[in-house]
């Protein structure tokens, strides 16, 4: 088998209109495509896919959609130079941090943050 790397993150949201607000205020990403059930958005190397919940079950049946407030079943990370810097610019946005920034005993500074639906994000940079 080759795999040939990520090309698409399809992430789940409650509210679409929510969702694209938030990924182009934080993110600042450039929308490849849209219509009114969906926003693909391109980041560096990988698309992610921003879809309206009610619109998942075909795509993942005969599994069941989580509900919103079951609880975090992913965590994206993001590498970057500055965690600190960037949890100020997070923080001018209007977006709160759920922790960090923070040591870890793995050799990373994190930060997390999640989107209007839950989704957490997380940045994180190399220490020493």
């Amino acid at each position: 088998m080759q795999l040939n790397g990520i090309e698409v993150i399809t992430l789940f949201v409650d509210n679409i209109d929510d969702a694209k607000s938030f990924y182009q205020k934080v993110f600042a990403c450039e929308a490849v495509y849209q219509d009114a059930v969906s926003s693909v958005l391109k980041f560096a190397g990988v698309m992610v896919n921003l879809l309206e919940a009610t619109q998942a079950p075909q795509l993942v049946e005969p599994s069941a959609v989580a509900a919103p407030a079951s609880g975090v079943r992913v965590l994206l990370t993001i590498k970057v130079d500055d965690v600190d810097a960037v949890c100020a610019e997070l923080r001018k946005l209007g977006v709160k941090l759920l922790n960090g920034p923070v040591d870890r005993p793995w050799g990373r500074r994190t930060a997390a943050f999640a989107d209007p639906s839950g989704h957490v994000w997380e940045v994180a940079q190399e220490l020493g």
